[in-house]
């Protein structure tokens, strides 16, 4: 009996637990509250805090959404203080509050998303923006409005689109400025674009520090502005800058979304407000139309007067995605309980301190925090902004912006950008159908007006107003002085380098100060690497524009072309007693010499059997062989060809003979009659084979190139100062502690041989480069000079430099040329392998008639008992058969085909 009543009583605990859990997992809170944290003070939050407020009431009159569980939001403001942020947070976990949406500034997200951390509470913003607000570091931070990494794409792509380079960031020195720069600043380097310039504010900057920080950017080159900072300051900002006359024309001022934040909250600005920020380019938050969109913003004008009945503030994107916030916390919510999910908070051992009089022992972990988290990150809603979700990396899906230009009284949209398309002049959402790899959108914009009432793009610098000129070096080279020369006694310099760089100055649409500085050192690549270093702002003279200096500066468009070539001396080659040799090379004499014999050879074999003229002693047939291919070549055969083949070779021959000879009358007339050069030196090619020493020019690339590139050893390379160096080494040559030859850039070599006759260029250009000025990385200085020297050379002005400073009187005659080159085996290889060709062919076609005649008119020969004796034999029939003339055989056969007839007639008689 006992036992019976203990089983009882087991079955009813067991059936009381039971009950007790699922009464857990199925109960629902009537209330759950809800903290939000905002900034009262700003437009902003009061627009934010009554759409929270109204989207609670719709929540809350729905039973549907929440199983009858009521919302309780519990809205604090923080004065924009971070410190003040804190204390709200720690109220809020200590009356049970499960997620908390705000705060409004991402400087003080950043401080309460660490209390956020320790205490499992979602923290749900929809303005903090700041890039460097992650889930890695802070995990139960929830952004629900776009990161503005994706507004700083925006700007970079819109940047590239107008093919700018550099631009100025303007920005407030907190936590928002520096992460949003820092994101635009890595945007820009994937563009291969750059931040030239970071022009940092006080989070309350006074006007005389904005005005100091604006005076600094007038200063330098770039003129397309990044403003980066808070509304009322951003207004400022522009206010001052159009007192400097920064707001003209030839300014561009790309402004992020809290300027787009001002028109949607305010209205119509004042017209002196509008003066001054005309023509800039604002980004606001994209968001598709839609049925829902347009009922709630036509329910804003009613809400509204709950503020003040005589406000005016508009919607803004903030307060659409606030309102999205709270239904996706509500959806979320409601994903939680039908888990199993229960409002439970425990205590933390960490917490249970007491620090001065800062009552940690209350604050709460919420047990719950990591599966509401959870469903907040899974829950997809269509709402006011349209499909809101969230990827895996915790941003929205499908982040876009639309592209705004201020004009007159208003604003102008031109554009949209997205992460999914970039530029377009299409709604971004009308893209999404097409795959990201096959997007017909062409990134592009509608036309733009832009500070001072232009649509012309704006070039986006200028030269900087800083007071200071252009330092450039220009580098010293004793014995060229027509290209670079500094004027006694004073800082000026002459010559065609220098006027090619002024005259290019002058075509330039605004005026450059420059100070040029001489450089002694004679080394361009040490020039140019101070050019890195900021000694020099550029670099103008003979600089050669080599693969090594373009990876440290940029170099213009050259204005002359100068390869590397080599002088050496010569001496006059007039005729002799073996003239007549020179025209042919020594492998062209051999190989017609050896085609003479072959021919002789082939006409022979096809003409011995049926032409007498080729037939007859063994003696007589060989000088036969000789003479009549010699004889080809003056057109005096006395043996006459009578076989087709034979003609048919013969014709070949005396068409090849036909080009033979022209070609080596023609070179024969030119040695006998012209004057010619002759230098033992042929080239580049010639210097590699000897162990001569080369002189080179001191401080040029060519010492570097001959030792890395052509392999020379160093030992071998002779520096030289000046000119006459060049002259004398020449002069003595090796023999004489001379050089053999110098190697140097043309245009340098070319005005040494105007003076020194006894010299002359050998060989060929072995390498094709130029000369350019040398300015820094990215400087926009170098693109448009590049432009003024096409433009140079486009209208012959180029050309008339180049005359009045180079123009020399050649030594040379016409009647003068370095020695020709001789005709070389190259030149006739087709017609000899097309002779060749065709006398195989006939001998091959001759041997098959040949055989064939011999296998029908040749009787077999008697059986033997060797059969090598009978191939012997067989072989000895057939080279009699082909010595034989053929018309002997061809009787003898008619003979023999004769007697074997009346044979045949005679036994059948007498049978």
């Amino acid at each position: 009996m006992k036992l019976f009543w203990a089983l009882i009583l087991a079955v009813l605990y067991c059936g009381y637990l039971c009950e007790g859990v699922n009464s857990t997992l199925s109960a629902r809170p009537s209330v759950v509250n809800i903290g939000c944290i905002l900034t009262m003070r700003s437009d902003v939050g009061k627009i934010t805090k009554l759409v929270i407020e109204t989207a609670v009431e719709d929540i809350n009159s729905n039973p549907a959404v929440l199983g009858g569980t009521k919302l309780n939001v519990t809205v604090l403001d923080n004065n924009s203080s971070g410190l003040m942020g804190i204390l709200e947070a720690i109220n809020f976990l200590e009356t049970d509050t499960v997620a908390i949406i705000g705060p409004q500034s991402s400087v003080i997200a950043h401080v309460i998303s660490h209390i956020a951390n320790e205490i499992h509470v979602p923290l749900l913003s929809f303005s903090a923006t700041d890039p460097a607000l992650t889930s890695l570091q802070y995990p139960f931070f929830v952004r629900t409005s776009p990161n503005d990494k994706f507004q700083m794409a925006a700007i970079a792509s819109i940047v590239e689109f107008y093919q700018w380079k550099a631009v100025i960031a303007i920005y407030v020195d907190d936590e928002y400025g520096r992460s949003g720069i820092a994101a635009l600043a890595d945007e820009l380097t994937m563009k291969r674009c750059r931040i030239s310039f970071k022009a940092t504010l006080k989070p309350q900057a006074t006007s005389d520090e904005v005005r100091d920080m604006l005076v600094r950017v007038a200063l330098t080159e770039s003129r397309i502005i990044v403003v980066h900072t808070y509304p009322y300051t951003g207004l400022d900002i522009f206010s001052l800058a159009k007192s400097l006359g920064m707001t003209e024309s030839g300014y561009v001022w790309i402004a992020t979304h809290w300027l787009s934040t001002i028109f949607d909250t305010k209205g119509p600005l004042s017209s002196d407000v509008m003066d001054s920020i005309q023509g800039t380019i604002t980004l606001r938050t994209y968001v598709p139309d839609s049925e829902v969109k347009r009922n709630f913003v036509s329910r804003w004008s009613t809400l509204a007067k709950r503020i003040d009945t005589n406000s005016t503030l508009g919607m803004c994107t903030y307060g659409l995605y606030a309102y999205d916030t709270v239904w996706l916390l509500a959806r979320a919510l409601d994903a939680f309980f039908k888990q199993g999910g229960n409002i439970s908070f425990s205590k933390d051992p960490m917490l249970e301190t007491h620090r001065g009089g800062l009552d940690l022992h209350s604050m709460n972990v919420f047990d719950g925090g990591k599966l509401l988290l959870d469903n907040i990150l899974k829950t997809n809603i269509t709402g006011v902004t349209g499909l809101f979700n969230f990827t895996p990396d915790r941003e929205l899906y499908h982040p876009a912006f639309e592209v705004i230009n201020v004009i007159g009284t208003g604003t102008k949209k031109v554009g949209y950008w997205s992460n999914y398309a970039g530029l377009s002049k299409v709604p971004p959402d009308t893209l999404y159908s097409y795959p990201q790899s096959c997007n017909p959108s062409i990134p592009q914009l509608n036309p733009v007006v832009w500070p001072g009432e232009t649509i012309q793009k704006p070039r986006g610098w200028v030269f900087p107003n800083y007071g200071k000129p252009l330092k450039v070096g220009v580098p010293i080279r004793a014995g060229f002085n027509e290209f670079v020369e500094q004027v006694p006694g004073a800082d000026m310099f002459k010559g065609y380098c220098i006027e090619v760089f002024t005259t290019a100055l002058n075509y330039l649409p605004y005026a450059v100060p420059y100070k040029f500085v001489p450089f002694e050192d004679a080394d361009d690549t040490e020039l140019v690497r101070r050019i890195t270093e900021g000694v020099y702002d550029a670099a103008v003279g003979s600089i050669a524009i080599t693969t090594n200096r373009t990876l440290m500066v940029d170099f213009t468009q050259p204005y002359i072309e100068s390869g590397l070539v080599v002088v050496a001396p010569f001496r006059e080659r007039g005729s002799n007693a073996w003239a007549f040799l020179r025209p042919f090379s020594p492998m062209l004499w051999c190989v017609t010499g050896m085609f003479f014999l072959v021919i002789g050879v082939a006409v022979w074999i096809l003409e011995h059997r049926m032409n007498d003229d080729f037939r007859g002693p063994p003696r007589k047939q060989i000088e036969t062989i000789f003479w009549f291919g010699i004889s080809t070549f003056f057109s005096a055969n006395r043996e006459n060809t009578i076989s087709c083949l034979g003609r048919l070779v013969l014709m070949i021959w005396l068409f090849v003979v036909l080009i033979i000879n022209s070609s080596y009358t023609a070179s024969l007339t030119s040695i006998l009659t012209v004057q010619h050069l002759f230098s033992p030196i042929k080239g580049i090619d010639t210097l590699l084979t000897t162990n001569d020493p080369i002189g080179y020019q001191r401080g040029s690339f060519v010492r570097n190139y001959l030792i890395e590139e052509l392999g020379f050893h160093e030992s071998r390379l002779v520096p030289f100062n000046v000119t006459e160096d060049y002259a004398k080494a020449l002069k003595d040559g090796p023999s004489k502690g001379g050089v053999a030859a110098v190697v140097d850039e043309r245009a340098f070599l070319e005005l040494f041989l105007s003076t020194h006759c006894e010299f002359c260029i050998v060989g060929s250009e072995f390498t094709r480069n130029g000369w350019g000025f040398a300015f820094p990385k990215d400087s926009p200085l170098a693109v448009d000079l590049s432009t003024v020297i096409l433009k140079l050379s486009e209208n012959g002005e180029l050309q008339r430099i180049h005359d009045k400073w180079l123009l020399r009187s050649a030594c040379t005659s016409q009647n003068t040329k370095l020695e020709v080159n001789r005709l070389e085996l190259k030149s006739f290889s087709g017609l000899f392998f097309m002779c060749a060709f065709a006398c195989l062919l006939a001998l091959l076609v001759y041997v098959v008639l040949v055989i064939r005649q011999f296998m029908q008119y040749y009787a077999e020969p008697e059986p033997s008992s060797s059969v090598s004796s009978s191939r012997s034999a067989r072989l000895q029939t057939f080279l009699s058969f082909v010595d034989e003339k053929e018309s002997s055989v061809k009787c003898r056969s008619k003979r023999r085909q004769l007697e074997g007839g009346s044979s045949r007639s005679t036994d059948e008689g007498a049978y």
